[in-house]
């Protein structure tokens, strides 16, 4: 691009303005900044290798170079952070958090302490702010993990529960009822 005019300045600052109406700014300790014939785009590329980018919607576009890592923030408050490894996290302006990791496992974290995890094999985790756990699985199984127990949900109906002393107990759409104790031994069983 052809130079307008050229400004060096005491502080050891140049600006130069280009003819398509773009200013360069060079400072003494190697960043420069880039203002868009528009005067809304602007582009800082600092001495270590990082680049700040403003849009004319006010999203900032920040590169960390050492970590490789890309910080959007839009001007509607979301922000977007990817990294090297394929991570992508969106935190939103009410406190949600996404977390996309490289083997596609998303995470979304709410504002009220509860987790969803959805797994790629279609697993989806949600725990509650209690610490209880919820498991959907993608054949149609269902866990449920409390302090007190951990109770296994069938698609046939059946519903199996062990308890934190180490009871099972196993309820067949049947009716049926079979208990065991700790050990595994049936202590009872209603066979209908």
């Amino acid at each position: 691009e052809e130079i307008q005019r050229e400004t060096a300045y005491p502080d050891g600052k140049v600006e130069k303005v280009l003819k398509n109406g773009c200013h360069l700014i060079f400072f003494p300790n190697g960043t420069w900044k880039k203002v868009g014939s528009d005067g809304k785009t602007i582009t800082i590329t600092f001495f270590n290798g990082d680049v700040k980018q403003i849009m004319p919607d006010q999203t900032v576009i920040y590169y960390y170079a050492d970590a490789k890592t890309t910080h959007t923030t839009y001007s509607d408050g979301l922000e977007v952070l990817q990294f090297s490894n394929g991570q992508i996290e969106k935190h939103y302006p009410d406190g949600k958090k996404e977390i996309t990791f490289p083997d596609q496992t998303i995470k979304n974290l709410f504002t009220d302490g509860q987790e969803e995890s959805i797994f790629p094999d279609g697993t989806i985790v949600r725990v509650q702010r209690d610490g209880s756990k919820t498991i959907e699985f993608n054949n149609g199984q269902r866990e449920l993990h409390t302090s007190h127990f951990k109770r296994r949900e069938y698609p046939d109906g059946t519903v199996k529960t062990v308890y934190l002393n180490g009871q099972q107990e196993t309820k067949y759409v049947s009716g049926r009822i079979r208990v065991k104790d700790k050990d595994g031994n049936i202590i009872m069983d209603t066979k209908l």
